[in-house]
This record gives structure tokens, C-alpha cells and sequence, in this order.
């Protein structure tokens, strides 16, 4: 008796099932007010504040370096702590001395807040002497002029910054109308990274000798803080 053989059938081969991921599709309805709103909410202390504002300002002017950051943070850092200024009646001394010496058309002497980015105008010199209606005269320190910004950083790297007048605000306004064409400025105290105010000096012309003035305003500042 012959046995007939059983086949077993091979196993169906199942395709496999590819899985479908959804896709992130964008949210159309957000609108610019939302994400003004959105970086609202994150800026919540003062140190957030001032980089979405110097982030603004970068934007805009497109000046600063990346190397620039460590020197602003550093400045942040030390502002308040280490050294502050002197009282008026002693900075105006120093300012009237460095006027006479330098033969300089105007002195004007800031407080400087790194972290809200403002300056504000202790007292400005003349040719005729005390101008009491720039005295507390606020506005910011970084602002969307590339020299402008180019000379805050020197100053906050211990440089005494040198340049022609550009008129971007109500001090270099005053300035212009006092004949002043080139300004010299310097942070108080002078050492890097240690930033409370600045001294700027006018001139009506170009110095032929812009070091000895350097040297002369880097004794003023160091003079100017405690």
C-alpha cells in the first residue's frame, strides 16, 4: 500500500506595513503679536532683557563680533561691584582739568547701566562752562550706529576710543552745535572689563597726536572712580 505524501505549503510572504509619520505641518494662525508675546513671557530678569535688546541692536547694525560677547558679559558682571564713581563736584574737578590740558570745546560726563543698556548724562562742559540743560540726559548705550556700538566695546576692552562726530542722539546733537568734529572717549575706570561711566572730549579739529590725549583721559578716568 503506497502512502501518499503530504506537501506542506511554504508560508505566505506578507509584505510589510510601513507606517506612516505624521508630518509637523506648521501653525498657520500665528501671527507676529504671538511670538512677541511668546518672547515676552521669556524674558522674566534683566540679564534677558538686555541680550534681546543688544540681539536687536546686532540685528540692525550688524557690527559686533562674536568675540565681542565675553567682554559685555564680563562688564555685566563686574558693574557695581568692584567700582563706582565719584561724586560730581570731584568728577567736574577732574573734567575741568583734562578740558584745560587738552584744550578740548566740550567735557561730558555719563553713568553708565550696562544691564537695562542707558546712559545717563551727569554733566556736560563747554567753552563758557556748565551747560545744566544736559544734565541727566538719558539714552542708550548700544544703538543701531555701527561707530557708535565699535566705540563702547573698545571702551569696555580698556581702550580709549578716538573718532569724527556722528550725530545719533541728543548729546552728539549738543556736541555738533558746540563746533565739536572729533570726540575721544573713555571708560571709568579704564581697565577692561570694569565699566560705571565715560568721559567724552570734543575737539574742533583733528588732533595731529591722538596718543598724547589717550594718555591724558586714561589719568582722568582712573582718576574719576574709587
Amino acid at each position: 500500500m503506497v502512502t501518499a505524501k503530504k506537501t506542506t505549503k511554504a508560508p505566505a510572504k506578507v509584505a510589510p506595513v510601513k507606517r506612516s509619520i505624521p508630518k509637523v505641518v506648521p501653525k498657520k494662525n500665528e501671527s507676529n503679536v504671538d511670538k512677541v508675546v511668546d518672547l515676552i513671557k521669556w524674558v522674566d530678569n534683566p540679564f534677558k532683557l538686555f541680550t534681546v535688546i543688544l540681539l536687536s541692536f546686532l540685528f540692525f547694525a550688524g557690527y559686533f563680533a562674536w568675540d565681542s560677547r565675553q567682554v559685555i558679559l564680563q562688564a555685566i558682571t563686574n558693574s557695581s561691584h568692584q567700582t563706582e564713581l565719584k561724586d560730581t563736584p570731584s568728577l567736574m574737578q577732574v573734567a575741568l582739568a583734562v578740558q584745560r590740558d587738552l584744550e578740548a570745546e566740550t567735557i561730558t560726563v555719563h553713568k553708565a547701566n550696562l544691564s537695562v543698556n542707558s546712559r545717563t548724562n551727569i554733566f556736560a562742559l563747554n567753552s563758557k562752562g556748565h551747560d545744566k540743560t544736559m544734565d541727566g540726559v538719558n539714552s542708550s548705550l548700544f544703538n543701531k550706529d555701527p561707530q557708535r556700538n565699535q566705540s563702547i566695546i573698545a571702551m569696555l576692552s580698556g581702550e580709549v576710543s578716538c573718532d569724527k562726530l556722528v550725530v545719533t542722539g541728543k548729546n552728539s546733537d549738543w556736541e555738533e552745535k558746540q563746533g565739536v568734529k572729533y570726540v575721544c572717549r573713555g571708560g571709568i575706570p579704564p581697565q577692561m572689563g570694569e565699566f560705571e561711566g565715560y568721559i567724552s572730549v570734543g575737539f574742533k579739529d583733528v588732533p595731529e597726536d591722538p596718543t598724547e590725549i589717550k594718555t591724558r583721559i586714561n589719568l582722568a578716568t582712573t582718576e574719576m572712580s574709587k
